[in-house]
């Protein structure tokens, strides 16, 4: 009886793993790319951790959403135990999904129009949605992980050259996001950390330099620039009943979500990430109690409460 980790990124398996086994929580990593799935026998008994990741597609692991998504739908048909299941699978493959979600739950999210198709499509998507959003607009890939992709675009003759450039990342189901830009009081956005359904802790994460705000150590420029996130202390506000709502309501056990606030103190949640990292000196200022240490008992008691279930003698 263990733990599965699904997952396919090289750096996040690591820290992770460090932690099971200091925790005394028996793990293995399920390796998802390409592989088989045994669909006349039953999964391994214990529980799943799916940590898949939006961006497996920059690492060539191009068939890696595909076996999660078909990994996780046979393990909850066999009655497995998955935290962050099939649902928060979708919506962590899916920023057109996680808005929906959000407007559906009554929580303020950026106005945003959906384009399906290329260059022409977003073109014309753009001209339709700038008399309701007005400019600067944001273009953002529906899947792209760390903040890849996405774009500030002050007028259309400047999105016509970047759609028609080398630049031009790509989205991996062909859908893009054409987003209001919310003009922030201070050039930071927050992430709300959240595990087991509960509230952990809000940092702070400077947008000076960009919109690539992953966390975790090991994502490249994103984890060297010291001050770039930082842990608000005693954070309390009210859209963190509102959250804890909506994670309940998705089914998400592990989560990270990200919102920005304009100058009149307005919040609007634009991400959510299910694979959420913890980053080293976040967790350190943090001390007990941080992100961690909640995974970690969250998943022991997990594994022995399926280890409880198997122990049972069926009727």
């Amino acid at each position: 009886m263990r733990a599965y980790i699904i997952n396919e990124h090289p750096d996040w398996i690591v820290p992770l793993g460090k932690a099971l086994e200091a925790s005394g929580v028996p793990w293995a990593e399920w390796y998802t790319d390409a592989g088989r799935l045994a669909l006349d026998k039953e999964p391994p008994e214990g529980i799943w951790f799916n940590r898949m990741s939006a961006s497996s597609h920059t690492r060539g692991h191009v068939h890696a959403v595909t076996h999660a998504r078909e990994l996780v739908g046979w393990l909850e048909s066999h009655g497995r135990r998955v935290l962050n299941g099939t649902r928060a699978l979708t919506l962590e493959m899916s920023k057109l999904q996680q808005h929906a979600a959000l407007n559906a739950a009554g929580i303020a999210t950026p106005r945003t129009l959906a384009v399906i198709g290329g260059a022409k499509e977003i073109l014309a998507g753009a001209r339709e949605a700038i008399p309701a959003i007005g400019t600067p607009f944001i273009l953002k890939p529906n899947r792209g992980g760390k903040g890849l992709g996405v774009r500030l675009v002050s007028e259309l003759s400047q999105l016509e050259a970047y759609l028609a450039s080398a630049d031009l990342s790509e989205s991996p189901d062909g859908v893009w996001l054409i987003q209001e830009y919310i003009r922030a009081a201070e050039p930071c956005i927050t992430r709300c950390e959240f595990v087991g359904g509960e509230f952990v802790y809000a940092i702070r994460s400077s947008t000076a330099e960009g919109f690539e705000l992953c966390p975790a150590d090991g994502c490249g420029t994103c984890s060297t620039a010291g001050a770039k996130f930082s842990l608000r202390h005693g954070f309390d506000d009210p859209i963190l009943d509102q959250l804890r709502g909506f994670i309940a309501g998705q089914g998400l056990d592990v989560c990270g979500i990200e919102f920005i606030e304009d100058a009149s103190g307005n919040k609007f949640v634009y991400d959510i990430n299910g694979t959420t990292n913890y980053n080293p000196a976040i967790e350190a200022d943090a001390g007990q109690g941080g992100a961690t240490q909640r995974l970690m008992a969250l998943m022991a008691r997990e594994l022995a409460a399926a280890s409880e279930r198997c122990s049972v003698p069926q009727p």
